[in-house]
């Protein structure tokens, strides 16, 4: 059933607990945020230019789909199940990371947000994946949840790599990136 009437006076639960919670408390807020990153992250993934190889044989859509899984366990992990990041995916995050940065010129100061559609979609998933974290630190800094420390990292650097992804789909596109105009 794709209702159940429970949320009709403004609180919520989580799957699989029986506690309710305010739609407007901090926990609801950042998983609202997670769900808005990983959905936006569904709109990206099927952007034609995705089926583009990122690296390491895997297109920017098999990549993309890996992290929306994760999130998956980042959002139980906030809603209170006992399940988290384990270290070793932020390596593999800061090794495609590497990997891209290894291809692109540095980076000598900011960039306006554009160039190809996956680069746009991209870095607007890099701000919602910025707000989640900021809303994930909110949950663990009120004391509403304990939140795991690679959690933390897995968030801090999944704006990373959708940043560098978005660059290198400009790169690879020809695309000259545009610093601002302060």
């Amino acid at each position: 059933m794709l209702y159940t009437r429970k949320g009709d006076k403004g609180d919520t639960g989580t799957f699989g607990c029986d506690q309710r919670m305010s739609k407007s408390s901090v926990v609801a807020e950042a998983l609202g945020t997670l769900d808005e990153v990983n959905s936006f992250l569904g709109v990206c993934k099927v952007n034609p230019d995705t089926k583009n190889v990122l690296g390491e044989g895997r297109s920017f859509a098999e990549m993309i789909g890996w992290i929306q899984q994760e999130l998956f366990i980042v959002q139980a992990h906030v809603a209170g199940a006992d399940k988290t990041i384990a270290q070793e995916i932020i390596g593999h995050m800061e090794g495609a990371i590497n990997m891209i940065e290894g291809e692109m010129p540095p980076i000598k100061t900011f960039f306006v947000s554009g160039g190809t559609s996956l680069a746009a979609s991209l870095d607007f998933a890099r701000t919602l994946a910025r707000r989640a974290e900021r809303r994930v630190v909110a949950v663990s800094e009120e004391g509403k949840a304990k939140i795991d420390p690679t959690i933390l990292m897995f968030l801090n650097r999944l704006s990373s790599l959708l940043y560098a992804m978005a660059r290198l789909s400009n790169h690879r596109a020809g695309v000259v990136e545009e610093a601002p105009r302060y």
